[in-house]
């Protein structure tokens, strides 16, 4: 099976409680908070251990949080490699309002990265043999060059490796530029990509197919959240409708969708197998409570509802 590997320059501790009522000027009682290792490749990384397979999972890490980042990733197995930096690795909260059932995520700004640290990545990558999927995920700290992505496209190039992005704003704009085999952005994402506020109808679809058409990239899955996802590739469109589920929180279901994707395409997958697959993925995330990602009986049982409706 290709080696998968996931970067993340962005790394957090995500904290998750619950109150009985959100109320202002109180002093709030909370439930233990539970801790877990997050940001786009590294979540990406766990939950393709969760669905059974292995990635290795690159990262910047910093002071005691990033020290407790890492020994929560040992604790799942997750192959890493850690390029320590200067400054504290972020945290974020999110809270569940019981009364409301509503979720509040607080996510925090990451720490100052030096030039040092962040070329340190690129150098692990260069270093690395016989890599399949190359998967960057995630925001962008401050001290990041907004065309890192782009740097790591060409390298996967060199090494014959698939780059697949999920980022967002200038990150997004570079890496697209310079070519990639695979995209995940949500409509949001997309637009900014055709310069719009907004998409409608088949704007989404013409969007998607003018890039690939374009040379920018081989393969785009559109996040529709709750809705599925619509798979694009220069002979493919296919909307992707998960059946209906209870939502119990957003986190982490874009990266589980990702996971779901490369996990199957390493297994030679059809790229329509691998998004439906994703959507599953996505869709098991969203069952969970806290920063919990997909559980894989969630997930299989899902993907056996896609692949048989018509």
């Amino acid at each position: 099976m290709p080696a998968i590997v996931t970067i993340t320059f962005n790394p957090a501790i995500d904290k998750s409680t619950t109150i009985s009522s959100l109320i202002p000027e109180k002093k709030l009682k909370c439930t233990p908070p539970v801790f877990e290792p997050g940001g786009g490749g590294i979540n990406v990384a766990r939950a393709i251990k969760k669905l059974g397979g292995n990635a290795t999972a690159i990262y910047l890490a910093g002071g005691y949080s990033g020290k407790f980042l890492t020994q929560l990733l040992e604790e799942e197995h997750i192959h890493s490699i850690v390029i320590e930096t200067a400054h504290h690795s972020r945290e974020n909260l999110i809270v569940l309002d019981i009364s409301s059932n509503l979720q509040y995520r607080f996510g925090m700004p990451g720490p100052v990265t030096n030039e040092n640290e962040w070329r340190q990545v690129l150098e692990e990558i260069e270093k690395m043999n016989d890599i399949g999927f190359i998967v960057a995920s995630g925001s962008l700290p401050s001290g990041v060059p907004k065309d890192i992505f782009a740097r790591i496209a060409d390298i996967s190039k060199r090494k014959k490796a698939k780059f697949i992005v999920d980022t967002s704003g200038e990150a997004l704009k570079d890496a697209v530029d310079e070519g990639i085999y695979l995209l995940k952005p949500n409509l949001s994402e997309l637009s900014s990509l055709a310069h719009k506020e907004e998409l409608n109808g088949n704007e989404v679809e013409n969007v998607a197919k003018s890039l690939i058409e374009k040379g920018k990239c081989e393969v785009i899955v559109v996040s529709l959240g709750a809705a599925g996802a619509i798979l694009v590739t220069k002979d493919i469109i296919h909307h992707i409708t998960p059946p209906p589920v209870k939502k119990n929180s957003a986190v982490g279901a874009g990266d589980s969708m990702l996971a779901g994707i490369v996990l199957s395409l390493s297994e030679k997958k059809s790229l329509l197998e691998a998004a439906q697959y994703g959507v599953a993925c996505g869709t098991a995330a969203s069952m969970t409570y806290g920063t919990q990602l997909c559980r894989l009986s969630d997930t299989e049982k899902l993907y056996a509802e896609i692949r048989n409706s018509k």
